[in-house]
């Protein structure tokens, strides 16, 4: 382990730009169990985001990103371009430079005390996942969890991590307080073509197993094929053998949609076309031209008509609940009843954070 710059205040040559004397705290954490991989530990001023919404429902949304940057690697993430905003970029940093905002849990205990906070729904997994591998060391979410829990506000969690297997005794105590959902992305079956598009990702027959854990735990759990790429797994084979797999798990539903291209995510991906799909990259150039992020409504269209038989088939076609501000499943009530004092309470109240004021705890690398 690399252990230089650790002192709170000390000046640190691989600090985020601009963050190397930051007044509350940054380090910068390289270990040989993630190796290529920096870890920069801030302190966060605030957990939850506000969203502008569309609902009629919920005029926001709101949603928690205890990561930024993400380790799974996809080569299309859409969430590339907010690295740029670090002065990182939103290649090989956004995979590399992962920032870690140690103290959420903490932060978003104060903030969901607030008497201003109306327990609207919050939504995790909706920029970088929140279950990615530096979550089995960090962990952040059981906090998170407990939190929200004991606060009343319902939440979701959309994710390609297997460590959420971990918390699922925690999620089953949070689901008797407030609605929960849960759903895992599962978007490829060939292994070679998932290890070359999401390198950093847990494979597809973990997720498929973490989907049936969810569900023999009694817990509701969606399934998002997202994103469908063009010539690549929009075939019927693939689709079909897809939903073969997650029909298996007793997962609830799949939400689908196209591969959409937004800045930065564009151009790591017909980089990486180029060098493993040269074949295609006239093709892509005609469905996704300069500045158009979302392929034509012809292929949408055509892409519709050849899922919709294959969910009615595998018995997959409930639609999934979806917040349109967040693009995540909406949580819902499971339904059970809980007496005062059981062990789910007690388990949420060993989670919950203790108060900033005890300060940070030490990095756990």
């Amino acid at each position: 382990m690399r252990w230089s710059g650790q002192a709170i205040g000390a000046e640190s040559a691989s600090a985020l730009p601009g963050l190397g004397t930051m007044r509350g705290l940054v380090r910068s954490v390289q270990t040989p169990e993630f190796a290529g991989i920096t870890f920069h530990e801030v302190l966060a001023k605030s957990a939850l985001n506000q969203v502008p919404g569309s609902s009629t429902a919920l005029p926001f949304a709101w949603t928690i990103n205890p990561y930024r940057g993400c380790s799974h690697a996809c080569v299309f993430c859409f969430a590339r371009q907010t690295h740029t905003y670090l002065d990182l970029d939103a290649g090989r940093d956004f995979d590399a430079e992962i920032v870690v905002k140690v103290n959420v849990a903490d932060i978003l205990a104060k903030e969901l005390a607030r008497p201003s906070w109306q327990h609207a729904p919050v939504a995790l997994g909706t920029n970088t996942d929140p279950y990615q591998r530096a979550e089995g060391r960090y962990r952040l979410m059981p906090g998170i969890i407990a939190a929200l829990a004991a606060s009343g506000t319902p939440f979701s969690i959309l994710t390609k991590g297997t460590l959420l297997r971990r918390d699922i005794p925690l999620l089953q105590a949070a689901a008797e307080r407030v609605p929960v959902e849960l759903a895992m992305t599962i978007d490829v079956l060939d292994p070679a073509l998932r290890d070359s598009l999401e390198p950093g990702a847990p494979t597809t027959e973990a997720r498929l197993a973490t989907v049936t854990a969810i569900r023999d735990a009694g817990l509701p759990c969606s399934v998002f094929v997202m994103p469908v790429l063009p010539y690549l797994t929009d075939s019927i084979d693939h689709l079909d053998g897809l939903f073969a797999a997650i029909a298996a798990t007793g997962a609830d539903s799949v939400a689908y949609s196209a591969l959409h291209l937004k800045p930065g995510a564009r151009e790591w991906f017909f980089t990486w076309l180029a060098r493993e799909h040269p074949d295609l990259l006239a093709k892509y150039g005609q469905l996704y031209p300069m500045r158009q992020v979302y392929p034509p409504k012809e292929y949408r269209g055509w892409l519709a008509r050849r899922v919709r038989p294959l969910l009615r088939k595998h018995g997959l076609e409930r639609p999934p609940r979806i917040d349109p501000t967040t693009g995540s499943p909406m949580p819902r009530a499971i339904g059970r009843t809980r007496a005062r004092g059981s062990a789910g309470d007690r388990m949420l109240a060993n989670e919950l954070p203790a108060s900033a004021a005890a300060g940070l705890q030490p990095t756990l690398f």
